[in-house]
């Protein structure tokens, strides 16, 4: 790994930014009065501001999603590769992973499916899945002489069928 370099004072409020996110909203208290200063001045404590961008989301959430696929790959480094094709065994770890996702997503009111989420569940399904096949057989069209013959009987049929109706109602006879 690279040695990192000393952090810039965006990098950090980036990243104070970022584990105000992590922590949720419980820190800020926004209709709440704190005792000492009701009880003297009838006023509530000073609140911090803060203007949250669509951007800024974005890029809270993409850093999110990162640990999310971290911690998918720790999950599947315990599933062998003979059991990559078992839902039994891989539905856990892919449903931690789009759960990570889905509720950070709504948690920063980013909006689920997205383009991340969604890159992330194909990079999955890309690195993990991409050699599973159907355990049942698959269904195909048939030949395109099976398949003229059986939509042409049922069209000529009906001609028959309706002469066939009209022809027995000509006795002219009433029907009980």
């Amino acid at each position: 790994m690279a040695p990192r370099t000393q952090m810039g004072s965006s990098r950090l409020s980036r990243g104070l930014l970022l584990l105000w996110a992590l922590l949720g909203t419980g820190l800020c208290h926004v209709d709440t009065k704190a005792e000492g200063f009701s009880k003297v001045t009838e006023t509530s404590p000073p609140m911090v501001s803060f203007n949250w961008t669509y951007e800024l989301a974005e890029e809270v959430y993409a850093n999110i999603t990162q640990s999310c696929w971290e911690g998918f790959v720790h999950l599947m480094m315990n599933v062998t590769a003979s059991e990559l094709c078992e839902w039994k065994v891989i539905s856990r770890p892919y449903s931690k992973l789009q759960a990570c996702l889905e509720e950070w997503a709504d948690r920063l009111h980013y909006g689920y499916p997205n383009a991340l989420a969604e890159q992330y569940i194909f990079q999955s399904h890309h690195h993990y899945f991409h050699n599973c096949t159907l355990g049942h057989q698959v269904y195909f069209d048939p030949p395109e002489d099976v398949l003229l013959a059986m939509i042409i009987a049922p069209i000529c049929l009906i001609p028959f069928l309706v002469t066939l109706v009209i022809w027995r109602s000509k006795d002219g006879k009433a029907q009980p």
